[in-house]
């Protein structure tokens, strides 16, 4: 095992892959953070409904983002805008590989769920909703009679009932920071996803970069056309989105570069895999620098594991953890979390990750290095529970939050040492009959405090909250979306306060800042779980 912030030199399995640049380290304990925050952003942009069509423009009004006489043609200019441009994009000289990405497999169904979903519709006219759409709400809102257009309808009407009406993928690249902001790709879009995207670009389109290949050391197969990509600047209501299509596909980002990495990327077909998956969130630990390599390695899967979820009417439900093992690995056992081992996790935790993990009956890097060897004698192997409980936190300046829980007593003096000689310094003690792990001294005593009673731990949470951690499983992953969201903005508000010796830290939130922590807190708990069946891990889920 390692520490959270960097491997212990003996400890990683020789196959291991080389270290590459990517998202932080924690991220592949908090994907499913990302799934949340990508559903709610998806309230908005794919949220209402409403007749939207392509064809001859309606009435005319005031334009969002100018004025223009005369009907829209394309190219045409408008007041008080530059004219539009075109220039050469340099291309970089290196590919950014998918570091992990949601694909929506039925939009109509979700889009419906989302509209239809109360909490949702009374949120986006509230503080919380208008600070969360921000400046998009005039880009969305506006309508093909505004912007004099060869549609009718609101832009997101058009975006979300034709552009985005077919399955389609959110994807977060690694490496390069600007093309880290996500992509939104669309696989062989239809005649009217194209319609739709030609009658946006005729009246948004500001600028023009030209891009003569893919970024060097591509995907084999991803190949420009013969006269270059072409990626537009589209502008409407102040607000700026990227925007390029080829044959295959069309691709939208706030970067251009997220645009031209969509466009190279090898994309698979998008389809359904189960008549109750609805959305799934892929991983790609390759892409996610080497701790998520050596994690992924330790448990013994496969790339392209994935958390899936479902819509039950207007409800996002999770449906558990699936993907393949290592051909001839099983390092991951079948067993119920222990009450002891729920009694350590305060109730409130944002996310936890437990695992039922086969490793050497004696630990010590000599026995793990061992372990880990392809080919390595795995006789005698004990099962371990391991649960992380980790809280995320709003502002980089913030000190982690994070504990490892460990049932095994006996390897209290192995954990030190494996633990020791990283970047971040681990708190070591025994709680509930197990060794306990933390990034400090306050986090230890959150875990004392909930395993004597003293707060609520996750014994207290709702019956079927408890009942999915006491089911059997391999990996189980629950996310307390209330309360991650709820701290998330409590954080983000006081990194943006101004401290000073003349302006002192607030004692308590505005409260709009506090109204939208309540409605917050009140979204529901997901939980994911994979079981070892075979060679592959069977999904389940669970929630609130």
């Amino acid at each position: 095992m390692t520490s959270p912030s960097s491997p212990s030199p003996g400890t990683p399995p020789p196959a291991a892959p080389p270290p590459r640049k990517g998202p932080p380290k924690a991220l592949f304990i908090g994907l499913g953070a990302v799934v949340v925050g990508a559903l709610v952003a998806g309230g908005f942009f794919l949220g209402k409904r409403s007749a939207s069509t392509v064809g001859d423009s309606g009435p005319t009004g005031p334009l969002m983002s100018g004025s223009r006489s005369g009907p829209a043609e394309a190219g045409a200019t408008v007041e008080g805008l530059p004219t539009p441009t075109e220039s050469e994009m340099e291309v970089p000289g290196s590919s950014a590989p998918p570091a992990f990405w949601v694909d929506v497999l039925r939009p109509r169904k979700v889009r419906g769920a989302l509209a239809s979903n109360a909490w949702l519709k009374a949120q986006l006219d509230q503080p919380l909703g208008k600070g969360f759409v921000g400046g998009w709400s005039a880009f969305l809102g506006s309508t093909g009679e505004d912007l004099k257009g060869n549609f009718k309808g609101a832009v997101l009407d058009l975006m979300a009932g034709q552009v985005l009406d077919t399955p389609f993928r959110v994807v977060w690249f690694a490496g390069d920071a600007r093309a880290s902001t996500p992509a939104v790709i669309v696989p062989a879009p239809s005649s009217a996803a194209t319609s739709a995207y030609d009658a946006l670009d005729a009246v948004a389109s500001r600028s023009t970069l030209k891009a003569k290949s893919c970024p060097a050391a591509g995907v084999a197969g991803a190949t420009a056309p013969a006269d270059g990509f072409v990626l537009k600047r589209w502008l409407v209501a102040e607000q700026t989105l990227w925007a390029g299509k080829v044959a295959d596909r069309l691709v939208l980002a706030r970067h251009p570069l997220a645009v031209l990495q969509g466009l190279c990327t090898e994309l698979a077909e998008l389809k359904p895999r189960s008549d109750t998956v609805d959305l799934e969130l892929t991983f790609q630990p390759d892409a996610n620098g080497r701790e998520a390599q050596l994690f992924a390695y330790v448990l013994g899967l496969q790339p392209g594991t994935r958390l899936q979820f479902g819509v039950e009417g207007d409800r996002l439900v999770g449906r558990g953890i699936a993907g393949e093992l290592l051909d001839g690995v099983t390092r991951l056992d079948t067993a119920p979390l222990s009450d002891q081992l729920l009694k350590l996790v305060p109730e409130d935790t944002p996310v936890v990750l437990a695992l039922q993990l086969k490793l050497p009956q004696t630990l010590s890097t000599e026995t793990l290095k061992a372990y880990w060897q392809p080919g390595g004698a795995k006789e005698g192997a004990r099962t371990r529970q391991i649960a992380v409980v980790w809280t995320p936190r709003g502002d980089p300046a913030l000190a982690p939050e994070l504990a490892i829980l460990w049932s095994r007593v006996e390897d209290a003096p192995a954990l030190k040492e494996l633990f020791s000689g990283g970047h971040t310094t681990l708190t070591q003690a025994e709680a509930c009959d197990h060794v306990v792990l933390a990034s400090s001294v306050a986090e230890l005593e959150r875990m004392r405090g909930a395993c004597a009673g003293k707060v609520p731990n996750l014994l207290n949470a709702a019956g079927p909250v408890v009942a999915g951690w006491r089911a059997p499983g391999s990996v189980t992953f629950g996310v307390n979306t209330g309360r991650l969201l709820s701290g998330l903005t409590m954080d983000g508000f006081l990194s943006e306060s101004q401290v000073g010796r003349n302006t002192p830290m607030p004692k308590a939130a505005p409260p709009e800042i506090e109204a939208a922590r309540r409605e917050l807190e009140s979204l529901p708990y997901l939980g994911l779980r994979g079981t070892v069946q075979g060679e592959s891990l069977v999904p389940g889920g669970f929630g609130s």
